[in-house]
């Protein structure tokens, strides 16, 4: 079974401005933007590295906790072998890869490694 630790939240959002105006303003929390459509929050200044996603094809339908691991594959397998429905094949995206799955009770979750 492959190591797998909660290490990122990603927020889905409608305006993306407007929730990165709100976090910065309500809490203080610097955001780095990584295109128009995606806001990461500063781990420094929100204590957990997360982000938010507005791009309306790619944002999650609620909050997605995103696992890491050191072996993508071997976690992608303990997930299909524990009764997980993969979602989204393993993808590269800028710092790594990811693959995207629903646990039993319908929650959907992430699971990324270092590229």
């Amino acid at each position: 079974m492959a190591e797998c630790k909660i290490d990122y939240v990603e927020l889905p959002s409608k305006d993306g401005q407007g929730s990165r105006a709100f976090f910065e303003r309500a809490f203080g929390w610097r955001m780095i933007d990584y295109g128009p459509t995606y806001a990461a929050f500063d781990k420094a200044t929100s204590g957990l590295d997360g982000g938010v996603q507005s791009d309306p094809e790619a944002a999650p339908a609620a909050p997605l906790v995103i696992l890491k691991t050191d072996d993508l594959e071997g976690a992608l397998g303990a997930v299909q072998a524990a009764g997980g429905a993969i979602t989204a094949p393993i993808m590269g995206f800028p710092g790594g890869r990811r693959f995207h799955f629903r646990e039993p009770g319908g929650a959907e979750m992430a699971v990324w490694a270092e590229s």
